[in-house]
């Protein structure tokens, strides 16, 4: 009889340690998910950022096409360009 109390209380101890465990392991999974949720998040702020900064430089562009094809305007010749001096005497 001791011996049998003596094995279940082995095999208890066993899978104490082992639910101690699980549940550590389980915990460090956790903080890493968090951590790479964070991270995403991060990335979704970033990308935001990167496509405002594209609407932003493509902007110019638009104006520019616009002002072609709708507008009919073109850049000028060289002998049409007059350079005035803003300094006064």
């Amino acid at each position: 009889m001791v011996r049998l109390n003596l094995l279940l209380t082995m095999i208890l101890v066993v899978c104490a340690l082992a639910v101690v465990s699980a549940r550590h392991q389980a915990r460090k999974l956790f903080v890493e998910l968090q951590a790479e949720q964070e991270q995403a998040r991060n990335m979704d702020i970033e990308w935001g950022r990167l496509q405002l900064e594209i609407s932003t430089w493509l902007m110019h562009n638009r104006v520019e096409e616009v002002a072609r094809t709708r507008l009919m305007m073109a850049v000028p010749a060289p002998g049409q360009i007059y350079v005035l001096s803003g300094a006064r005497p």
